[in-house]
């Protein structure tokens, strides 16, 4: 019990590193809250409600991977070398694939709404 407690002290101590340090996973965070005031405010449905957060969820997971594979390269690539940065770009795109297709999902979720709206 106490081996699985760890795992989870050690994992937030990850999330805590990734905000306190890692600019764009604030950023995304920020995004998560916005994206979240809205739903709310649009009484978004069930299905739409996980959609969301399926997307924020892998958008943050991401992230997550990308300062690691990140943090990964600066230690084993002490020196600038272009393959650390071949890997490190790659990861980073991953991200951005991720957050570029969570915000077309959002835009096909939220802008029926804001139509109905305004």
């Amino acid at each position: 019990m106490m081996k699985l407690l760890k795992s989870f002290i050690y994992a937030f101590e990850g999330l805590s590193y990734a905000f306190r340090t890692q600019r764009n996973f604030r950023i995304h965070c920020i995004a998560l809250l916005i994206v979240n005031i809205v739903a709310y405010f649009f009484k978004i449905s069930s299905v739409e409600w996980a959609i969301i957060w399926l997307c924020i969820m892998a958008v943050l997971s991401l992230e997550l991977i990308n300062t690691a594979i990140e943090k990964l390269c600066d230690k084993v690539y002490p020196e600038i070398n272009p393959n650390a940065k071949i890997i490190k770009d790659v990861a980073a795109a991953a991200v951005l694939i991720a957050a570029l297709g969570s915000l077309i999902i959002a835009a096909f979720i939220f802008t029926p709404y804001f139509l109905k709206t305004y």
